[in-house]
């Protein structure tokens, strides 16, 4: 019985592997664009906090746009790797079904891992002395 699913334990150790490094690259890129964008608006972010924002107003604020992508991504990927997950499981013998609730796991903790990368860089510029970004207009 081993031998008949070794060759299934290795794609999902190989699957694994390749789903960590995707995620660290992608929240690599989620954070540069993060810090990119900070950086594009720190007249902005000076000027709101110069007018009373709240560090939790402008943080909401700037990661407000990434998690809209988050979403969007959710959404286009959920029927994708539904279908495909079906596909797979009908090669087995005992099969189980898939159910809406992994999905949704799986959509939450791909909106915790954005706002955790976005965030950083969110506090940052909010946190920052709207003096220093203002001086130089």
């Amino acid at each position: 019985m081993q031998k008949q699913y070794e060759a299934e334990i290795t794609l999902s150790r190989i699957i694994n592997s390749f789903t960590i490094i995707a995620i660290i690259i992608s929240c690599l890129g989620l954070f540069g664009l993060a810090a990119f964008s900070a950086e594009q608006r720190k007249k902005e972010i000076g000027v709101r906090k110069v007018l009373g924002a709240s560090v939790t107003g402008l943080v909401q604020l700037l990661s407000k746009d990434f998690l809209k992508l988050v979403v969007i991504a959710i959404l286009l990927a959920t029927p994708v790797s539904w279908w495909a997950m079906s596909r797979w499981l009908q090669a087995f013998t005992y099969r189980i079904s898939i159910s809406w609730w992994m999905f949704a796991i799986a959509g939450l903790l791909a909106i915790l891992i954005a706002l955790i990368t976005v965030s950083f860089q969110a506090i940052r510029a909010a946190v920052a002395n709207p003096v220093n970004s203002l001086r130089t207009e």
